[in-house]
């Protein structure tokens, strides 16, 4: 459940927002006034956080959009087996797999601890913390 609730013009550059269900990061907002008795329109692209994957929104500026929760923490890798880690919370001490991001196979090993983020129940590996 999203904590927070925005208008669609307040969505600039680097802010979360649920796109299709689906959490993104706005890359991109242009704002257009149509007309004498028109709305603002804007048009968001966004990247989903998890896939990777290009979105455009194309809403009034008053429409509603939501933010999704994202809790950043930290895990240490217990064991790796194919592209999966089996990982420990630091914290709670919960064991977590998960799939290892192709952009981090080379700095994942095991031993090591790394930051990983929950977004709205939906846990992936962001990058390998350095002593």
């Amino acid at each position: 459940m999203p904590l927070k609730i925005i208008c669609a013009t307040e969505a600039k550059p680097g802010v979360n927002i649920m796109v299709d269900g689906v959490p993104c990061t706005v890359r991109t907002q242009d704002l257009s006034k149509t007309g004498k008795h028109g709305a603002m329109k804007a048009r968001i692209d966004a990247i989903g956080i998890i896939d990777g994957k290009k979105r455009v929104l194309l809403k009034p500026g008053h429409e509603r959009l939501e933010v999704p929760n994202i809790d950043k923490r930290k895990g240490q890798i217990i064991s790796i087996s194919g592209n999966d880690a089996n990982m420990m919370d630091v914290e709670t001490f919960e064991t977590i797999v998960l799939p290892i991001p192709e952009e981090l196979q080379a700095e994942i090993k095991e031993g090591i601890q790394v930051e990983y983020w929950d977004i709205e129940g939906l846990k992936v590996i962001k990058r390998a913390i350095t002593a």
